[in-house]
């Protein structure tokens, strides 16, 4: 932080008023220290001296001790500081000017939104400094960027304590609404009847992690998911990141299963009239539908942060669908793989809060499962790099199809399992799908469908 004449003398933004009336409010009452110090620590405020005395109330404060002009001058005077703090002249004017009804709160916000707008103003310099000298590669200076912005991102905090009372205050519509299943925020269909009984859907600012092994079909299903969301009647922007597959090759993948044509023949250019027909029609209906694919390689999460901040402002944002982490490079330096991951799954998970909207993150698995005797299906340990990844997500969902370990078992073909093996939520278990391989495509079981509200919301308008 900038020394005093540093701030002033350049005109950096500081309210000396209120850093003196936050000091003067403790002085005069020092239960509110507890109240400004939950919000402010001693580098929010720009003068060297006021920083030295609230070191010193929180020093007093940690021993039990009173607050005053008399205990606060005696700490400065034994670290010697008391004169480099004007004396005991200066504590005592601290209060000049303050109203007999003390507004700490409002001298508190000032304080810190002046101390944000310099740490601001000093992480730009420093980058700019960074640059200037071109000592390092672009990448690393990039690198640092994020980090630092993130950084300072950390310091607005969060909204704070809330009671029951406030919470449904707050809620829209009140007690009534809140109580009333009926009018609660209900999460977005997946498409998938039975996942979308046992999740409710998924909800805003929820981390879904959806892992397997290769060749199990998690780009398939989270695409399938992702058209649903897009393409269905009440459509909601979706964003889809590949750091695997470039976007044509997404696109190919979809037409070919909204159209319900064999992805191998339409590679090799041998399609009948009919299948032409349903093709066209496919890609009319997703080139309306808000989806939009970024196969930008060395994606980071700033990267992802930005860009799905800019689609919400302008399209708004109803689901964001990652693939896949293992192939995401996390910001600055790791001991190894295991803290890059955990550090990934950590940001992801604040994303999805910060955004109001569910990502959906395709997830690799270990080995365990091919090594495991008798049952390969996948458990939460097998999740691969990292056990934060378990740690942070509201859903962990495993794709399994056993016909990959078993291909003589004719019985089954076409079948796979989707695996609740954590919902913070809901309950967990087995969900059966049908896997149509030459479409690259999951469906409903026929009897999930027959079942009373089991139909899934029409696709098309």
């Amino acid at each position: 932080m900038a020394s005093a004449d540093l701030a002033l003398d350049k005109g950096l933004p500081v309210n000396l008023d209120a850093e003196r009336f936050v000091l003067g409010s403790i002085m005069m009452d020092d239960s509110l220290f507890v109240q400004v110090a939950g919000v402010l620590q001693a580098e929010d405020f720009a003068l060297e001296k006021h920083r030295r005395i609230f070191l010193r109330m929180a020093e007093l404060h940690e021993r039990g001790e009173r607050i005053d002009r008399v205990t606060v001058a005696n700490e400065l005077l034994k670290h010697g500081q008391l004169e480099s703090c004007d004396g005991l002249t200066y504590l005592i004017s601290l209060d000049d000017g303050l109203p007999r009804t003390s507004n700490v709160d409002g001298y508190v916000g000032i304080v810190r939104d002046k101390a944000l707008l310099r740490r601001i103003i000093f992480t730009s310099q420093k980058l700019i400094d960074r640059c200037l000298i071109g000592e390092e590669e672009p990448e690393e200076i990039l690198a640092g960027a994020e980090e630092s912005l993130l950084k300072l991102n950390d310091l607005r905090g969060s909204a704070g304590l809330a009671s029951p009372d406030d919470i449904i205050h707050e809620y829209e519509g009140g007690i009534n609404a809140f109580l009333d299943p009926s009018k609660r925020i209900k999460g977005i269909s997946t498409g998938f009847v039975k996942l979308d009984e046992m999740t409710g859907g998924f909800h805003p600012g929820e981390l879904i992690i959806l892992a397997a092994r290769p060749a199990m079909g998690k780009t398939a299903l989270a695409l399938n998911i992702a058209q649903h969301v897009a393409a269905a009647k009440n459509k909601q922007t979706v964003a889809v990141f590949s750091l695997e597959m470039s976007k044509e090759s997404l696109l190919t993948r979809m037409l070919c299963s909204a159209a319900r044509v064999d992805s191998q023949k339409f590679r090799a250019g041998y399609l009948s009239q009919t299948e032409r027909h349903r093709l066209q029609a496919a890609a009319t209906q997703l080139a309306g539908a808000p989806l939009f694919i970024d196969d930008s390689a060395g994606t980071n999460l700033m990267d992802i942060h930005a860009k799905l901040r800019r689609l919400k402002a302008e399209h708004g944002l109803g689901l964001a669908v990652l693939d896949y982490l293992q192939l995401m490079s996390g910001r600055g330096r790791f001991e190894n793989r295991n803290q890059e991951i955990s550090s990934l799954s950590r940001g992801l998970k604040m994303l999805a809060k910060e955004l109001g909207a569910p990502i959906l993150v395709l997830s690799q698995l270990s080995r365990a499962p091919e090594v495991r005797q008798g049952d390969h299906r996948p458990q939460l340990s097998d999740l691969r790099e990292s056990g934060s990844i378990e740690q942070d997500a509201d859903v962990v969902a495993f794709i399994f199809r056993e016909e990959v370990y078993k291909p003589d078992r004719e019985d089954l073909r076409g079948t796979a399992e989707l695996l609740l093996a954590k919902q913070r939520n809901g309950p967990t278990g087995k969900i059966n799908l049908v896997f149509l391989r030459q479409w690259t495509k999951f469906e409903n079981l026929a009897k999930d469908l027959d079942e009373p509200g089991g139909a899934p919301p029409p696709e098309e308008e």
